[in-house]
């Protein structure tokens, strides 16, 4: 048995993804710390508690605790205020290794986490395993650069980190390119899916049990509301479907994020009024896992057009659902959608192409074949894969002696 300590700063893995900054991240630190506690390892999440009422300690199941950790007020707080208090955090983490013995191996989610990770790992003298999640160089590549200094940050724990995980192929070549990162140090560990929930089902059985009509064509867009995700052309790609004649509708599963999160709401909200696509747009509230695979089951195709992936959780749980995918071809998402095979894949940012490549899909005699084809490709994913890859990560470190026995 090892005592892994999974350090998850600036969200909770018991947040609701969607909302805040809450994402797939927070799936993946639930999911993975949960089935490395299944393979017999005890696993103790430290997150900033954010809120006044919750316990110090919430035990979720046998071998896996999230810890909530005093560091600024109990209430979400700005980015700034989240790296201000990046060393209260650190401190506070470092009591608690001291309280209750030290772990064997820290593994530390999100450059901001990175950071303590990095002085936990120095002080400490315990073997720091990473994952980016999102990463500065990498994101100013699509979109807009958020700062010189995370990036310069991120260089140094790259240099630091016993080892660093790459969810594909191609995010490990993001590393070397623009981080210079020791090949040696890189470990690939894909995502998982949870089956159990994301599978296969009858379409109109899942739309009755949402409410929804059953006979038009439901565009499902699922993520935070900020422009990296790219939301908006997912509602362009819609009013442009809606003019061509097509009865389509668009669902919008997700909220508000990051700081221009709620003018990205308000300009959507504007735009349907504007487009007179009231009644064939759904904001809904974040779901849980469980009604999220109802809605991926009754949509006719998952867009995901995001201007940047590391890997692309949406799409993967989607195919396992068996609805096919229109994805953005960045990233971890070329990787998820084989174009044509299991979805479609565009560089163009343009409304129209991406109706051109739904509405082929959608018209397409080889629909049902593209649904096989994506649950096949789906189930070669899951969580105790990831985990075990996790596992044989500890072995090593025990091996060659960076783990204290």
């Amino acid at each position: 048995m090892t005592r892994l300590a999974v350090l998850s700063y600036h969200t909770s893995p018991l947040a609701q993804p969607g909302t805040g900054d809450g994402g797939g991240m927070n799936v993946y630190v639930r999911e993975l710390s949960s089935a490395l506690a299944r393979l017999g390892h005890e696993v103790d999440v430290y997150t900033r508690g954010a809120h006044p009422t919750e316990a110090e300690v919430v035990a979720v199941e046998p071998g896996f605790r999230v810890h909530n950790v005093t560091a600024g007020p109990a209430h979400e707080i700005s980015r700034d205020e989240l790296l201000a208090n990046i060393p209260t955090f650190t401190s506070a983490v470092a009591t608690l290794f001291r309280q209750d013995g030290p772990p064997d191996v820290i593994h530390a989610n999100y450059w901001m986490s990175g950071l303590a990770g990095h002085e936990l790992k120095h002080e400490l003298n315990i073997p720091l395993i990473m994952t980016f999640h999102t990463l500065e160089r990498v994101k100013a590549a699509t979109f807009v650069s958020e700062s010189d200094e995370r990036a310069l940050e991120e260089g140094r724990i790259f240099a630091c980190a016993d080892a660093v995980l790459a969810s594909c192929d191609i995010e490990a070549q993001q590393f070397t390119e623009h981080y210079n990162a020791n090949p040696e140090r890189v470990h690939i560990v894909p995502l998982g899916v949870e089956h159990a929930f994301f599978a296969p089902g009858y379409q109109p059985q899942a739309r009755r049990a949402l409410g929804l009509n059953e006979k038009s064509e439901m565009l499902l867009y699922i993520g935070r509301l900020q422009e990296l995700k790219g939301v908006d052309l997912a509602l362009e790609t819609l009013i442009e479907l809606r003019e061509r004649g097509r009865d389509a509708t668009l669902a919008i599963i997700g909220g508000p994020s990051g700081g221009g999160g709620r003018d990205t709401l308000e300009r959507l909200r504007q735009r349907v009024t504007e487009a007179g696509v009231i009644a064939r747009v759904m904001f809904v509230a974040p779901q849980s896992h469980q009604l999220l695979s109802t809605w991926m089951r009754a949509a006719s195709v998952t867009v995901v057009p995001s201007r940047a992936e590391s890997f692309g959780l949406v799409a993967l749980e989607s195919a396992a659902s068996g609805t096919p995918v229109v994805a953005s071809r960045v990233g971890g998402l070329t990787t998820l959608v084989e174009d044509g095979i299991t979805g479609r894949l565009l560089t163009s940012r343009e409304p129209a192409d991406w109706a051109d490549a739904i509405t082929n899909l959608l018209d397409s005699h080889d629909r049902a074949a593209m649904s096989n084809a994506s649950v096949l490709f789906a189930n070669s994913y899951s969580w105790k894969r990831a985990a075990q890859s996790i596992d044989n990560l500890v072995h090593r470190f025990e091996e060659t002696g960076l783990i204290r026995c």
